[in-house]
């Protein structure tokens, strides 16, 4: 077989793997793969910072479930990427990010844009490569893909040094990636699956408590046709939304610091803890002696460390999230006394309700002052729970998380571990591409949106109309509610006191720019913004300046003790 060059065959892998589309921003020692993507199908977005780049590739591999792909030049373009690599890490996403690297013989010489990109990304990144053979590039470059998909997945970095992306290399034949270190255990073991659910059948107060594994593993329709055949409420993480239908009467939304009332009470009261997909995160449980005292738990994850991790487990599954559930499906299917333990947990369900009846997630209105709540329920009704909601990080994200019912997996992206600023936008941009057809909407804050709007110029360039609803209050709105409840309103630093016409900014970057002052212009404008589908639409809505996200548990306390409207 003839040979081909590093380039040649970094395109050739590219499609072996399905890949359509990629982020990037070009340099010199990848000049010779943009040259060979000129040559190929696949879509390639030039992006306006690096940090766009792999957070778009990641808002790409969200809503689709496909591997993202991001392609940096060496030096500053890859420590730009960084962040979003790290993004990307937290919240398990499958991307892999190739790097460009100065000529083999130049590294450790200090040369021009040189860094040790590997070294930096080693604590991110789920694994990560420098090739330092031609021969290696595409058994790497394959291996990556493997490895970001597979197991519990993450973003995999391979650096490639300018010589090898022009050396002559072979393309041997696909085979199967088999990796001694690494094997992921998918099924679940079959006493593991028989105790928990015995453990279900003997409880009096169960609850599923459900992360984004559930979503990664594609395994929301296994979750729902469980937790409907037993009658278990279900609260969800803030990676989980989406997993289990919101508007489904077992559904308490999301527990946490700024979780439901219902959610934290029945988790805190509960016998039996269902975990599927999550990882007990600090945000989850906030004082651990007091987070869910009296409960035995399942704790079902395919990555072995997260299981006893924060949280005892009584009953660990290593597995699959959809394998184990299906297994779990298919012994309640057995299960003669099905509907005698959907009346045994009637007073636990009629107890939650209590909950949820008595503090609900609300706010005050006011006259006609814009509330941010009011925002994200118009967006809701009018985009019928259908829209993929991208968000911010700060309180337009919990306020998107708490008052937008997510139906559907894969119509939630947001950065929950590492709460990036700034990712809202390019990852609705990787999501527009990866759904065209689709309604997709920022969900931004004024302080986030300023992190990433050159992305605006991306939108632009590749006709990704995507919609931005911005929840204007001239702060930095979740440290100033900080400062307001702990630090006697001493609002320091984070008082936006120049912030641009977003309306004027939005036509200086050829989308439209729409504004709301009052309550009632708000539906106009949202409805205004839906009907236009040829442009990138801004709404910048001007809420109310000093309004707080509640509940919230303060930081320390247990996850009883919220603070209320």
């Amino acid at each position: 077989m003839s040979k081909i060059t590093g380039a040649q065959a970094f395109v050739q892998c590219l499609q072996e793997e399905g890949v359509d589309t990629i982020f990037g921003f070009p340099g010199g020692v990848i000049i010779d793969l943009y040259d060979e993507l000129a040559n190929s199908s696949i879509k390639n977005l030039l992006v306006r910072h690096e940090q766009g780049a792999v957070h778009a590739a990641d808002g790409y591999a969200r809503a689709s479930g496909k591997t993202g792909v991001a392609l940096l030049t060496s030096g500053p373009g890859a420590t730009n990427g960084v962040t979003g690599i790290a993004t990307a890490y937290m919240d398990s996403i499958p991307v892999v990010v190739f790097t460009g690297q100065v000529p083999r013989a130049l590294i450790g010489n200090d040369a021009f844009q040189e860094v040790d990109i590997v070294g930096i990304t080693r604590p991110c990144t789920k694994h990560n490569y420098l090739v330092s053979d031609p021969e290696d590039l595409v058994p790497t470059i394959r291996e990556a893909f493997y490895l970001a998909s597979s197991g519990r997945p993450g973003p995999v970095l391979v650096d490639l040094p300018k010589d090898i992306i022009g050396s002559l290399v072979d393309f041997p034949e696909k085979e199967e990636i088999r990796m001694r270190t690494y094997q992921p255990h998918v099924e679940p073991h079959p006493g593991q699956i028989v105790k928990a659910c015995q453990a279900i059948v003997e409880a009096e107060r169960p609850v599923f408590y459900v992360g984004g594994g559930v979503i990664l593993s594609n395994s929301s329709e296994e979750l729902t046709a469980l937790a409907e055949k037993t009658q278990i409420p279900v609260t969800m993480t803030l990676m989980g939304l989406g997993a289990f239908p919101g508007t489904n009467p077992l559904s308490t939304g999301m527990l946490g610091m700024h979780g439901s009332y219902a959610s934290n009470m029945m988790v805190a009261k509960s016998d039996l803890l269902i975990a599927v997909g999550a990882r007990f995160d600090d945000r989850i449980t906030g004082r651990l002696d007091k987070f869910a005292p009296d409960a035995k738990v399942i704790h079902i994850d395919i990555d072995p460390t997260s299981i006893s991790k924060n949280v005892e487990v009584d009953i660990p599954i290593v597995s699959d999230c959809k394998h184990a559930l299906t297994a779990m499906n298919a012994w309640f299917n057995s299960y003669k006394e099905i509907d005698s333990l959907s009346e045994k947990y009637q007073p636990w369900r009629s107890q939650v309700k209590e909950w949820d009846t008595k503090h609900p997630l609300s706010y005050k209105e006011e006259g006609d002052i814009i509330k941010p709540q009011y925002v994200i329920e118009t967006i809701n009704r009018l985009t019928g729970g259908d829209a993929i909601i991208s968000t911010e990080v700060g309180q337009n994200q919990m306020w998107a998380a708490q008052f937008y019912k997510f139906n559907k997996p894969r119509h939630w992206l947001s950065s929950g571990g590492l709460g990036t600023m700034g990712f809202g936008l390019p990852a609705a941009i990787g999501a527009k591409m990866a759904f065209p057809d689709a309604t997709v909407i920022d969900i931004a804050g004024d302080g986030s949106i300023q992190m990433n709007i050159q992305e605006l110029a991306t939108a632009k360039q590749y006709n990704t109309p995507v919609k931005v609803a911005i929840l204007n209050n001239n702060y930095l709105g979740m440290v100033r509610q900080w400062q307001e409840l702990f630090y006697d309103k001493r609002y320091a630093g984070t008082v936006m006191e120049v912030t641009p016409d977003f309306v004027a900014l939005a036509k200086a970057y050829g989308a439209a720019g729409l504004r709301a002052k009052t309550k009632s212009e708000v539906e106009p404008v949202i409805k205004e913004a839906l009907a236009i589908n040829d442009k990138v639409v801004i709404m910048d809505f001007a809420i109310k300046r000093e309004e707080c996200v509640f509940p919230m548990v303060p930081a320390g306390g247990a996850t009883t003790e919220m603070l209320l409207v």
